[in-house]
């Protein structure tokens, strides 16, 4: 029987809550006395012990330390299917909307509290780095560290990065001298060629264990499959020869065969739950509302647009990054609300990106932007929000926005709950909980629309709309996603000829981005085969000076659009035909 003892650890070994039998006694009374002995032996031993206490996994035991995340069956079921049978490798080939992040983050933290997964590296795609911090901060208290230095492979055991500039020296070097306990791949059909940069730097590192998460395994031809399911499980699908020969039945590798058996051999290492049978999110409502602007809205609108022309296009073509990025945010804020843009203004007349002749343009514009007191689109949203019982969601880009929303909403009556990222962690919880209970409005900025669960409402209107589609994604996604139970309507606010139109055209009656299931955007745009961003696509349009040529490229976009989107339905069948049957439930 072990007893409790209170012997000290030895020098440079933590303290321990263990539990000491003879054995322990003899190892510490050897503690010292050998090259292998000292806070090395402590610790193992204490390492063993805390092992021995901790329950295997029959059950999960983390539920209790998660914050804001919904027990959901299909979850639950596929963390311990790659507990259980697939020692923790595993694809995990959710359709989009089901949560494959959530699984992943049950998997880690299952390993974390059995003291498995200490060193951890998340590899995702540039633009979701941020999101897949805050979700694993928020819900799973685990602190990520966004990669910044090469330095940081090692000096920090939760590392998150993308995978274009992991796989880059230095850093690819550095990673690899790590031994990882556990890799997460987000987006993982981007390892879907073995010939590739990705697919053979997250081959090279050191790894236990491996969850890789893409809704699309099979994008092109069936040799994907093979390459992503031979970095979990090498010979899992025999040889490629043998793979070929064996379940591959046309030269072009587009058509399967063996279909039962290969499922068969999936089930091994990968979970895909589907929609309609695993979960069925409610339908999606989407309301266009336009408007005109005043004249004294469309004067300063055209202005500043015409100065942003005039700045964008210079002769050298040599426009500096700083500069860029200034006309950018002034383009966007005008776009939002001319209090957004005054502020803006004010600043930049005295800015050194700009010269003499630019900054007095730039002081009239302020001052033309100062004398509008009343804003067109917060008259409509007024109109709008009389005419719902609903708790409504009311998202901006600027604070300056809100703050006069919010002045404007308040003198209505209406109770508000701010939400912007100037709150601390406390303001903002406070700012849901208020919401949850009374409050009629959460009036919110971009930093609500990540890590934030709101499905107890089910309308939210975008004042003005981000050029980058998924922060569109992202603030539908808090309402419209897996908890949710009743229809949801999507409002959204933009004026005629401007460059929300532009988006409307494009993403709306287009692509009909707002009948998607998020997450399948992010799959249509990586399509598009650009190496800029759709932002940067959209400013080289509108800074077009002459309107024929505008509406020219607006429809080139627009139809690489539409086959980006065809490219995806297709894809997406062919995922659903192969992989339909691949996830059972694990055995009790």
């Amino acid at each position: 029987m072990s007893t409790p003892v209170s012997e000290a650890p030895p020098p440079g070994a933590s303290p321990l809550p263990l539990l000491f039998d003879d054995t322990d006694r003899a190892l510490l009374a050897s503690v010292g006395r050998g090259p292998g002995d000292g806070a090395r032996a402590w610790r193992l031993n204490g390492e063993a012990h805390i092992l021995s206490l901790v329950r295997g996994f029959d059950r999960l035991l983390s539920w209790s330390s998660l914050r804001g995340v919904a027990r959901y069956e299909h979850q639950e079921r596929t963390a311990l299917r790659v507990l259980r049978e697939m020692r923790g490798r595993a694809l995990l080939a959710d359709e989009v909307g089901l949560g494959k992040t959530i699984e992943a983050g049950i998997v880690l933290k299952e390993y974390a509290i059995r003291g498995l997964a200490r060193k951890v590296l998340i590899l995702t795609p540039p633009a979701l780095r941020t999101q897949w911090q805050e979700e694993m901060r928020e819900k799973f208290s685990l602190e990520f560290e966004l990669l910044r230095s090469v330095k940081d492979w090692e000096a920090h055991p939760l590392v998150l990065a993308s995978l274009d500039t992991a796989k880059r020296e230095p850093h690819g070097t550095a990673a690899r001298a790590v031994r990882w306990d556990l890799v997460i791949v987000d987006e993982a059909h981007r390892l879907k060629n073995s010939a590739s940069h990705n697919w053979r730097f997250v081959a090279g590192l050191h790894k236990k264990y491996m969850l890789l998460l893409t809704a699309t395994p099979i994008q092109n031809d069936m040799d994907e499959l093979f390459n992503l399911v031979s970095l979990l499980k090498p010979g899992q699908l025999h040889t490629y020869d043998e793979y070929l020969a064996r379940y591959v039945a046309t030269l072009d590798h587009r058509v399967p065969s063996q279909v039962t058996e290969l499922r068969s051999r999936l089930r091994d290492v990968m979970v895909r739950n589907r929609r309609g049978i695993s979960f069925t999110l409610p339908p999606r409502r989407v309301h266009s509302l336009p408007v005109r602007l005043t004249p004294d809205e469309r004067r300063l609108y055209d202005d500043v647009t015409d100065f942003v022309r005039d700045a964008w296009g210079v002769p050298s073509g040599r426009l500096p990054l700083p500069a860029r990025l200034t006309l950018i945010v002034l383009q966007r804020e005008i776009g939002s609300s001319t209090f957004a843009t005054a502020r803006t203004l004010a600043k930049l007349e005295h800015s050194p990106l700009f010269g003499w002749e630019e900054s007095e343009r730039l002081a009239a514009l302020r001052r033309e932007a100062e004398a509008i007191t009343d804003n067109v689109k917060a008259e409509r949203l007024r109109s709008f929000l009389r005419s719902t019982d609903e708790k409504v969601l009311v998202f901006t880009q600027y604070v300056r926005t809100l703050e006069y929303l919010r002045r404007v909403l308040e003198g209505d009556g209406y109770r508000v709950a701010a939400y912007h990222g100037g709150l601390s962690p406390r303001e903002k919880d406070a700012a849901v909980r208020a919401f949850r209970g009374d409050q009629q409005i959460f009036l919110s900025t971009e930093a609500g629309g990540e890590g934030r669960n709101l499905q107890f409402a089910r309308t939210l209107v975008n004042y003005d709309l981000p050029w980058n589609p998924l922060r569109i994604e992202q603030r539908i996604g808090r309402v419209h996603r897996l908890g949710q139970e009743k229809e949801v309507h999507v409002v959204n606010l933009w004026a005629e000829d401007t460059v929300e139109a532009y988006l409307i055209e494009l993403l709306d009656r287009k692509i009909h981005m707002f009948e998607l299931v998020v997450g399948e955007l992010d799959l249509i745009l990586g399509d598009l085969g650009a190496r800029r961003s759709f932002e940067d696509l959209l400013m080289d349009i509108w800074t077009l000076k002459e309107a024929e040529a505008r509406r020219a490229a607006l429809g080139r976009l627009g139809e690489s659009l539409l086959k980006a989107r065809a490219r995806y339905e297709t894809v997406k069948e062919r995922n659903d035909r192969l992989l339909a049957d691949v996830s059972e439930e694990a055995p009790a």
